[in-house]
């Protein structure tokens, strides 16, 4: 989606697009810049979106299939979708975190 829909382009951030983000710097993170919140908020809308649409079209099937074979037990879509909500939670919760900070003046 992040090619596909043309948000790559649309936010021409200089890193490559087939980067995930995963494991950069604190540079890294830092030279990631939206024009807007209202941009930022349309991309999140747009995955959540899609993920929803893909999430509801899947089958019992399609949730035990292995998808990651290099960890022992192999990891099943499912097991790997529930690691994503976690890491999801996670990252809202940190982000709330940080929101009660600057709304409190700390």
């Amino acid at each position: 989606m992040w090619l596909s829909d043309g948000y790559a382009d649309r936010w021409a951030l200089q890193l490559d697009p087939e980067n995930t983000g995963y494991g950069h710097s604190t540079d890294q993170v830092d030279a990631v810049r939206v024009g807007s919140a209202q941009q930022l908020l349309d991309y999140f809308d747009a995955v959540h979106q899609r993920s929803l649409r893909l999430v509801a079209g899947l089958t019992d099937a399609d949730l035990q299939r292995v998808v990651d074979e290099r960890w022992d037990p192999p990891v099943t879509l499912l097991v790997r979708l529930v690691s994503v909500v976690d890491d999801a939670v996670q990252h809202a919760g940190q982000a709330a975190y940080a929101r009660g900070i600057i709304l409190s003046g700390s």
